[in-house]
């Protein structure tokens, strides 16, 4: 992707945010220049646990038609998972465009609550795990939906209307894409590690390859590692 593209998709999926009156936290308005300040003294915790702003097309150059915008405003880290206490969770926003897909993913740790925030209709095609790991084609899926048990056959499609939501435990198998219209969604979940916790069935990227065209209007968490260390 072209830094151009992305920092068009930043501003639009801004605008769209805001027009369900909710607002990014101020770290998400830093400049490039004062998230690296800030990051070296008083905000370190943005970097080590990657919050920020994430455009992916999954390495395949078609944002439109796979591929997810998500910004991480809360994350706790695998040291507190491992000790069993301390902040276990985090929270997502996410923005799937009309027909743009999330390609079909489990993850090995993170339990997540997927939830229609607004917009179109949010549907997820769902698969329980085999016991190799992959998508059973045949076991039955069982997932809550606002606390209610729903069980349906493998390769199912769950609709989510706005305010409605699903929890998906670790081995979910899940793809997911908008319907009628663009899709403000949330996730809240434990602690997401978006580096080492995401196993697709197909063999594709999770971030990707950016095209240094013009200058970054805000870092994404996969420029930390580069941009912050300049």
């Amino acid at each position: 992707m072209e830094r151009t593209e992305i920092n068009e998709i930043l501003e639009e999926s801004d605008r769209f945010i805001r027009s369900f009156g909710h607002v990014l936290p101020p770290f998400a308005y830093w400049s490039p220049e004062e998230l690296r300040t800030r990051t070296a003294s008083d905000a370190a915790q943005i970097a080590a646990n990657r919050l920020g702003w994430d455009i992916t097309d999954y390495g395949q150059g078609r944002f439109d038609e796979l591929g997810l915008f998500l910004f991480t405003v809360r994350n706790g880290s695998a040291e507190d998972l491992t000790r069993g206490r301390g902040m276990l969770y985090a929270e997502k926003i996410m923005i799937s465009r009309d027909k743009q897909l999330s390609p079909m993913h489990r993850h090995n740790i993170k339990a997540e609550d997927i939830i229609n925030r607004g917009g179109g209709r949010l549907v997820l095609e769902l698969f329980s795990s085999a016991d190799d790991g992959s998508p059973d084609p045949e076991a039955e899926v069982a997932v809550l939906t606002d606390g209610v048990l729903r069980r349906m056959k493998a390769g199912s499609r769950l609709a989510l209307d706005p305010g409605e939501s699903v929890t998906l435990m670790p081995g979910d198998w899940h793809a997911f894409w908008a319907e009628n219209g663009d899709v403000l969604i949330g996730e809240v979940s434990t602690v997401n590690d978006d580096l080492t916790d995401n196993v697709f069935r197909e063999p594709i990227g999770r971030f990707s390859s950016i095209i240094e065209d013009t200058a970054p209007r805000h870092l994404l968490v996969s420029d930390y590692d580069v941009w912050l260390s300049r």
